[in-house]
C-alpha cells in the first residue's frame, strides 16, 4: 500500500531491524564490544543529543548491564544498540543534552529518527510492563530487549502497539473539520482521532470516532499514511474521510468545539493567532498540509 504522506517525521526508519540476531547471544556480545558499534543513550525517555541541527550522540559507550541494552538493528554493516541509562543528569556542561522526541524528532536525520522511535517505544514498554500478567512475578528482558519472560510460569510477553486512527474529515465543498479537545487551551485545534476498539476495522473506527465526537456521518474512507507515536505506544493511521453531513453535535464530551475551514479561513485564523494547529512532528499537521496543498506558516504551530 503506497502512502500519500511520504517522509512522515517519525516514519523515516532506514535501519534493518535484523530480528534474527536478537537470539544470537554470542553475536550480540561481540557486536556490543565492537568499537564500530553505535549506541543510543536513553534516560527517562529522552535521547542524548549533540549539535545544531541536532543529531544523536552515538559515539559514547555507557556502562549498562546486559538487561538494559536493546539491539536496534544494523545499517551499512554497523550494529546499533540503545542503552537504558539510570540516574540523574551529571550536570557536566560538556555532556550531551537529553531531549525528547517532541523536541527534536522532526529535526533529526532519518537514521536517527528511526533509531530513537524504536528505542523509546521499547523503553516505555519495559518501564510499564515489569510484572507477569498471569502470576504477578517480575519478568526479565529477552530477545535483545524485544520480549520479556516470566521466570516462574515461563510465559513470554511482547510489546504492545495501540492502533489509533486520525482523520482528515472533508465535506462536499472541500472544507476541513478541526476540533479542540476539552483539555486544550483556546485556539489549539487538530484533526479528529481515536483508538481502534477490539474487533473493529480501521474504516469502522474512523466512522465511529467522527460520529461520537462530532455527530457527523462519514461515507468514503481512504488510507493516507501512518507513523509510530511512542507516547507511549501508539501507531497513528491517517485517513481521509468524506463527510455526508456537516452539522456538528458533540456527543461524548471529548471535543469542546469544532470548526469547518476553507483554506482561506484557515490561513486567516493562523495569521491572527486565533488558530494553532498540531506541531510538525505529528501526522495531524501533515494531514492538514496535505489538504492545504503546501506547508503551513511557521506561526501555525503554537504548542
Amino acid at each position: 500500500m503506497t502512502s500519500a504522506l511520504p517522509d512522515l517525521p517519525l516514519a523515516r526508519a532506514v535501519v534493518d531491524r535484523d530480528a534474527g540476531r536478537r537470539t544470537d547471544d554470542a553475536w550480540l556480545e561481540a557486536a556490543w564490544a565492537d568499537p564500530a558499534t553505535r549506541v543510543l543513550r536513553l534516560r527517562d525517555g529522552r535521547a542524548a543529543v549533540v549539535g545544531e541541527p541536532p543529531r544523536l550522540d552515538l559515539d559514547t559507550r555507557p556502562e549498562v548491564p546486559e538487561d538494559r541494552r536493546i539491539f536496534l538493528g544494523t545499517f551499512e554493516g554497523v550494529a546499533y544498540f540503545a542503552a537504558l541509562e539510570q540516574g540523574p543528569d551529571t550536570g557536566d556542561e560538556h555532556a550531551p543534552r537529553y531531549l525528547g522526541l517532541r523536541e527534536v524528532g522532526a529535526r533529526l536525520p532519518a537514521l536517527d529518527a528511526g533509531l530513537v522511535v524504536h528505542a523509546v517505544s521499547l523503553a516505555n514498554w519495559h518501564t510499564t510492563h515489569t510484572h507477569c500478567p498471569r502470576c504477578g512475578a517480575v519478568t526479565v528482558p529477552e530477545n535483545a530487549g524485544h520480549t520479556r519472560r516470566c521466570p516462574v510460569d515461563g510465559s513470554e510477553h511482547y510489546p504492545r502497539t495501540d492502533a489509533a486512527v486520525i482523520m482528515l474529515v472533508l465535506d462536499a465543498d472541500d472544507r476541513l473539520l478541526l476540533g479542540r479537545q476539552t483539555t486544550w487551551p483556546e485556539g489549539r485545534f487538530s484533526t479528529l482521532a481515536g483508538f481502534v476498539e477490539p474487533g473493529e476495522s480501521l474504516e469502522a473506527a474512523v466512522r465511529r470516532e467522527v460520529h461520537e465526537e462530532c455527530g457527523i456521518d462519514i461515507g468514503t474512507v481512504a488510507y493516507l499514511g501512518s507513523q509510530p507515536w511512542p507516547f507511549p505506544s501508539s501507531l497513528m493511521l491517517g485517513f481521509s474521510a468524506q463527510a455526508l453531513t456537516t452539522e456538528v453535535h458533540r456527543h461524548d464530551g471529548e471535543i469542546a468545539e469544532a470548526r469547518w475551514y476553507t483554506r482561506e479561513a484557515l490561513l486567516a485564523d493562523i495569521g491572527t493567532g486565533r488558530l494553532h494547529v498540531s506541531p510538525s512532528i505529528s501526522i495531524s499537521r501533515r494531514l492538514i498540509e496535505h489538504w492545504y496543498g503546501e506547508p503551513l506558516p511557521h506561526n501555525a504551530e503554537g504548542w
